[in-house]
């Protein structure tokens, strides 16, 4: 049936029409299951992809591993694909796996309920309306709110302000002075794009990151030709960014002896691009390589030691009318602030609300940290699943990759439950919290936990975002739904349904 013609309850309702959201839904197709539909907040599919235009965004994951295992022939433009070609790949596929009539746009889910006395899943949408639901799946992802640091007197300035996830490209930046406040993974690509052109930039630091170089270029017309006559190309260079980023995942997961060596690659990186020494301590940081985002890039050093940029590391104490105010009490006038502070990642599927059994809140049920059976199933929250989860997000390596892993376990999980006649399926408790606590003592061993602050953890340090290890491992777990750890949480009686 079709998702867009759907008359009564659906049989998945899928929130969010990203790669998670494509990739369940084909899967979904694949499985012999149309009833179901996408809920997209835009008019556009397309996710964080669609949302972040800024200049030089592009992805940091080599677009041969970066794409679906079921269209991994694209002819890509570039090695690491731009913003754009990303979302025409996006589009792309959602026309060649006929997606597109499945995808609600416009239709923002403000709520999910769950009817205990009917197990259905009650959708609210931003027009008043509402939608029920057999099973429900959250692709939201991570990083889709943007972060802006309170600050004193932010609403005085009377210059253009914007965070670099809502650019604003009517604003010329040709002969201005600029301040960027933050230094994480957008920034470390628009700065080097808008530098040249500004009269002076002040970028303040928070604390440096790690970096390591990105040997990126445009495919040759001989390389697209090549790739067009022997495809298994495409597949080979898919493995081999597969195992370089599974080696660097190896050097986070608590190796000291490679975590030594990447350390060593990016300090000399670091001293090949800047000369001077004051600045190079500055960049220098002093936690683990890993803790935060490793960022890979070429340009960004380049950028800094341009004489019209300034790195400040002195703390911003306050924005007044005229510009940005540092914590030794200097003021620097500018014409525009530029936020680079990246997502409230650790706020999962904020704002939407969620309720499960007996009125459980979810959002208060994680009041002290977002976690999730496999990053993909919470207790209480019966036919609820999440992509791109608590503890899912990769280090290293390629998000769709995890992505698949999940869509493809949730698929059979739903066949599964057909199969033997479960109304509802819930992942027990005690399941759920010896993955919790599995992940928890996990992380103490890696660089995840070291002294940085970083969108992957808690304001406690808890690490809630990465998984911890290698995504084979990952793989090889979410090959088979292990069902004695789910029950039916509509059923007077447990039942072990791997027996």
């Amino acid at each position: 049936m079709d998702g867009g013609i759907q008359s009564g309850p659906l049989e998945v309702a899928i929130i969010g029409s990203g790669f998670g959201g494509l990739g369940m839904a084909h899967y979904l197709k694949q499985a012999g299951i149309e009833a179901f539909a996408v809920f997209e907040k835009a008019a556009d599919l397309g996710g964080v992809w669609r949302e972040n235009t800024y200049p030089g965004a592009a992805c940091d994951v080599p677009s041969h591993l970066y794409s679906f295992s079921f269209e991994p022939h694209y002819p890509w433009k570039y090695r690491y694909a731009k913003q754009a070609e990303i979302l025409e790949y996006e589009r792309h596929c959602a026309g060649k796996f006929d997606l597109m009539r499945h995808i609600r746009f416009g239709h923002a889910v403000t709520a999910a309920r769950f009817d205990q006395g009917r197990g259905l899943w009650v959708l609210s949408l931003d027009d008043g309306s509402s939608v029920e639901a057999v099973t429900v799946v959250s692709a939201v992802g991570q990083l889709h709110r943007p972060s802006i640091p309170d600050i004193p007197g932010l609403e005085s300035f009377e210059g253009r302000c914007f965070h670099s996830a809502h650019w604003d490209h009517d604003y010329d930046l040709r002969d201005k002075t600029v301040a960027v406040i933050g230094t994480g993974a957008s920034a470390v690509q628009f700065v080097p794009e808008i530098a040249p052109k500004l009269r002076q930039l002040h970028l303040f630091q928070r604390s440096p990151g790690w970096v390591a170089p990105k040997f990126d270029k445009a495919f040759s017309p001989f390389e697209q030709g090549l790739l067009r006559r022997f495809p298994w190309l495409y597949d080979l260079d898919r493995q081999r960014i597969y195992w370089i980023t599974e080696a660097l995942a190896y050097a986070y997961d608590g190796h000291k002896w490679a975590e030594r060596l990447v350390t060593w690659l990016s300090r000399a990186q670091l001293r090949i691009q800047v000369r001077d020494p004051a600045l190079r301590r500055k960049l220098t940081p002093d936690y683990p390589i890993g803790c935060k985002r490793i960022l890979l890039t070429t340009e960004w050093l380049r950028a800094l030691v341009r004489p019209n940029v300034e790195v400040v590391t002195d703390a911003v104490s306050g924005i007044t009318a005229r510009g940005v105010r540092s914590a030794d009490g200097r003021e620097r006038a500018v014409d525009a602030i530029i936020f680079g502070t990246g997502f409230a990642a650790t706020e999962f599927l904020t704002p939407m609300r969620v309720t499960g059994v007996d009125g459980r809140d979810l959002h208060q049920t994680w009041r002290d940290g977002a976690e999730a059976y496999l990053g993909m199933a919470v207790s209480g929250f019966p036919n609820f699943f999440m992509l791109y989860g608590p503890n899912t997000n990769v280090g290293s390596g390629s998000i769709i990759y995890m992505l698949e892993c999940q869509q493809q376990y949730l698929v059979k999980l739903l066949q599964a439950r057909r199969q033997h006649g479960w109304a509802t399926i819930d992942v027990r408790a005690e399941a759920q919290r010896a993955f919790a606590d599995e992940m928890r003592a996990r992380s103490e061993e890696t660089t995840f936990s070291g002294n940085c602050q970083s969108w992957y953890k808690t304001r406690d340090g808890r690490n809630t975002n990465n998984w911890v290890g290698l995504m084979r491992e990952y793989r090889r777990r979410t090959m088979r739904p292990c069902l004695s750890d789910y029950v039916d949480a509509c059923a007077p009686v447990v039942r072990d349904l791997n027996a």
